[in-house]
């Protein structure tokens, strides 16, 4: 099939109905600005948000941000603002054009127009998928102050950082509103306030009335957008996309409900507004992250390059219900209607879609970050409870054996992690043996709290395991965790 007309206001008639977009780009003004135009953002919040204001109206048009490249930018204003969404996995494909977009701004080249429209009383909802480093964060939380952020603070220069065009726009406005972080960081709506109350003591004022900052949570997985993507995005569409975006079927969307100036009606697009975010978060980082994480390290000792690859180990699946089951359950209080082994069959489910692409080595990055939450937290509350998360130990031994940077057939395993260096040092300087290995890792303290890493058992256990692997390889042992 050849495709030659491009997606933009006058092919819509052309397009089959199921591929239209709900709401036609200029029908609906703009009450929400979003920093961030990535590819989640418009596979995600801008999808619940249409779906609502069709569902129950509202003046609830996005206009998007995007913070420093004019790709993304260019390509829908040739497009009239309009994009579609990709969905693979589980059947044919099926794309279906977005028209939510009211208006498009650019922070590079315009930080004081962008810094308006924050400012501007109609847009009611700041939301933001801009990464974690844009916060600008330390890890206690403090705002990490520079000279140059500290100009932008006190109007020495223009407002091209996240802290800056919050804080600024807010010693202007007048109106109530709504900052909605949306970027996948815990307890999120907390640490963006801790963020914007100390801009603003820098630029010598404090968080005026009628601001909330509610907690989220997202779930979306949404792969790179690929040459072969855009091509059969076209297909599925009828029409050329040069902006597609690409998603998993599955989506999820919690929100904490704290909205002084209103909000779209969400929870009719399948969002969950509820007044308590953690216990979802909690279920995430253990029930679905670790599991991701699991599969990852012994998927990679074991050869295997994409996810869905590692999760055909034989006794793959039976291991990770039983880490589910046996280990992360007992230390989980799910929402009301959710079960963790319920969650977890989910997440395996959405795991085994190869058109995902998510490879074993890209998911195992930055161990040293992500363990901490979605692993080492489950650990410490069944060891408090005088109890052996075997399975739990599985997965950090497979981590200990990645961190050492060989596979079981002898290859290189690349070791992306901020304590890189670090962990290679202390790895040399013990013995190669499994007890030697343990020791070394659970000497690194900006990983291990002292009641895990002097936890004798869990040594002991973590030894053990270390040499299954180190005999048997992590195929044979995962084969035989599964029996």
């Amino acid at each position: 099939m050849t495709v030659t007309t491009t997606l933009g206001a006058a092919a819509l008639p052309g397009l089959a109905p199921e591929c239209r977009p709900a709401v036609r780009p200029g029908d609906v003004r703009a009450g929400i600005l979003h920093l961030g135009l990535g590819a989640f953002h418009r596979a995600h919040q801008a999808v619940y948000t249409e779906a609502a204001v069709a569902a129950s109206g509202g003046d609830w048009g996005i206009v998007g941000v995007a913070p420093r490249s004019r790709e993304i930018l260019d390509k829908l204003r040739a497009q009239d603002r309009l994009y579609s969404v990709l969905t693979v996995g589980g059947g044919p494909d099926h794309a279906r054009a977005v028209g939510i977009m009211a208006g498009l701004g650019h922070v590079a080249g315009d930080p004081h127009g962008v810094l308006a429209a924050i400012a501007d009383p109609g847009i009611r909802i700041v939301s933001l998928t801009v990464t974690e480093k844009a916060y600008r964060l330390g890890p206690d939380g403090r705002l990490l102050l520079d000279d140059e952020l500290r100009a932008e603070l006190t109007g020495a220069r223009p407002p091209v950082s996240v802290p800056a065009l919050l804080a600024r726009a807010l010693l202007v406005r007048e109106a109530p509103l709504t900052v909605l972080c949306c970027d996948n960081l815990q307890g999120n709506g907390p640490r963006i306030r801790g963020m914007v109350e100390q801009a603003l003591e820098v630029a010598g004022a404090e968080l005026p009335a009628g601001v909330e900052f509610p907690a989220t949570m997202v779930d979306r997985i949404v792969p790179a957008t690929s040459a072969d993507h855009i091509r059969r995005a076209a297909a599925a569409l009828g029409v050329e996309d040069s902006v597609p975006v690409v998603a998993e079927p599955f989506h999820q969307w919690v929100i904490e409900d704290r909205f002084p100036g209103g909000r779209p009606d969400w929870g009719a697009a399948g969002a969950i507004m509820t007044t308590e975010v953690g216990s979802w978060e909690l279920l995430k980082l253990r029930a679905l992250n670790s599991v991701h994480s699991a599969c990852a390290y012994l998927g990679a000792l074991a050869g295997r390059e994409m996810i869905s690859d590692a999760l055909e180990l034989p006794g793959m699946g039976t291991f990770l219900r039983r880490f589910l089951d046996e280990d992360i359950s007992p230390t989980i209080d799910p929402p009301p209607g959710v079960t963790v082994l319920q969650y977890g069959e989910t997440a395996l489910e959405r795991f085994a879609n190869r058109e995902l692409g998510h490879r074993t080595h890209q998911v195992a990055m930055d161990g040293t970050q992500k363990l901490p939450h979605r692993l080492l937290g489950t650990i410490a509350d069944r060891r408090r409870a005088g109890a052996m998360p075997v399975w739990a130990a599985l997965v950090l031994a497979g981590w200990m054996r990645f961190a050492r940077g060989c596979a079981d057939d002898g290859s290189a395993l690349p070791l992306d992690d901020p304590l890189a260096a670090r962990l290679r040092q202390v790895v040399s300087e013990r013995p190669d043996t499994a007890e030697g290995l343990v020791e070394a890792l659970l000497g690194v303290t900006e990983v291990f709290p002292a009641a895990l890493a002097h936890d004798a058992g869990l040594r002991a256990e973590l030894i053990r395991w270390v040499g299954e692997l180190d005999r048997h390889g992590a195929a044979a042992t995962i084969a035989a965790a599964g029996r």
